[in-house]
Parts: structure tokens; sequence; C-alpha cells
């Protein structure tokens, strides 16, 4: 795995041992910040699930503000912060141990790009989408990305979130979820 463009570019990032982790290829994540291109400069980055890293750095080396990595294994936090330091962001990185639907409960902060790449197995991503939504974690006009196999079809959420689209790349689909800003609110304001 390389940093695809940026300040980082080209550098190469540790992969985790074993299967339980499976990186997003390389075809989805061009696709990936394909979508997100225009959207990541200056930005806050919740990486959810994040494994090794790969999709909060990237954003990082592409100009995003700052990024929020969690994950609830202890070697993919450890590599989380390696990677960082091979790529020298770690100045605007924070890396969080624990579990997702937990952290999503207890933070007070909005994030501008959500990625969310859970293992497909785990029934986690409707949870934590749902959470995402309740807790309104989103800031106006921001952006939720998530992974996941392609025969699977995710809920359509309340506004002001909407589900924008989903790309298919082969076995594996990205479904993009937006937020409205409070142009609403605005216009009902004499």
């Amino acid at each position: 795995m390389r940093v695809i463009t940026g300040s980082a570019r080209g550098r190469r990032l540790g992969e985790l041992e074993g299967m339980e982790t499976r990186p997003t290829t390389d075809r989805v994540k061009e696709g990936l910040f394909n979508i997100i291109q225009f959207d990541i400069e200056g930005r806050k980055v919740l990486d959810l699930f994040a494994g090794t890293g790969q999709l909060g750095i990237e954003c990082l080396s592409r100009g995003a503000a700052s990024a929020v990595f969690v994950d609830r294994r202890a070697d993919a936090v450890k590599l989380i912060r390696e990677n960082l330091k091979v790529t020298d962001l770690t100045d605007r990185a924070r890396v969080v141990s624990g579990d997702s639907i937990e952290y999503l409960k207890s933070i007070r902060e909005k994030f501008d790009l959500i990625l969310l790449d859970p293992p497909y197995a785990a029934g986690l991503l409707e949870p934590v989408i749902a959470h995402i939504a309740r807790f309104d974690i989103l800031s106006p006009h921001g952006i939720i990305i998530a992974e996941h196999p392609a025969d699977k079809t995710l809920p359509a959420l309340a506004p002001p979130y909407r589900l924008h689209r989903t790309y298919r790349y082969g076995k594996i689909a990205l479904t993009v979820y937006r937020r409205s800003g409070n142009e609403e609110n605005e216009e009902s304001v004499p």
C-alpha cells in the first residue's frame, strides 16, 4: 500500500498481519478519492474502523486539516501510529483505541468527512450510520462514505441527511451520504 498523492505521495504504508483486516483495494481507493477529491482540503476527517489508517492518511496527505483514526485492535492502533510517522502526518492526527460505536456516543465534535470501512461480516455499518445521524456529528454539507459488499443496499436517512449515490466496483460498493446545510432553517427566519 502506498499513498497515492499529496505531501506523502509514494510513501509505503505498513499492513496488518492475518485476514481480520481487509485493506481497501487500489481500484476502490482510487474511486473513493475521485468522488471526494474536491471535498478534502482543510476538512476534519473521521476514519472509523481505521485498520491501517490508509484512508485517513490519504486525506491528510491531500490537505485535510485533521483526522481522527478509531480502531479497537491494539495492533491496528500501533500500526496507524507507525504509518503516521512514516508519512510525517502525526501533527494533524489523533489515534483512538476503542470501540467505534462507543466512540460515537462519547464525542462532542463534528466532522466534515466520515470514512466507514468496517469488517463486512460484523453487521456494524447500519448501526454506525444510524448513530452518526442520531448524534448529528457530520458538519453541514459534510459527507459520509461507506464501503460495503456490492450486493448490500444501505438505508436512506432522515433529513438533513440524504443518501446521495452508490458506486459499484465489482463486488465492492461505496455509498455516499451527504448532510445538507442549514438553508432550510435560514429560509424560515423572517
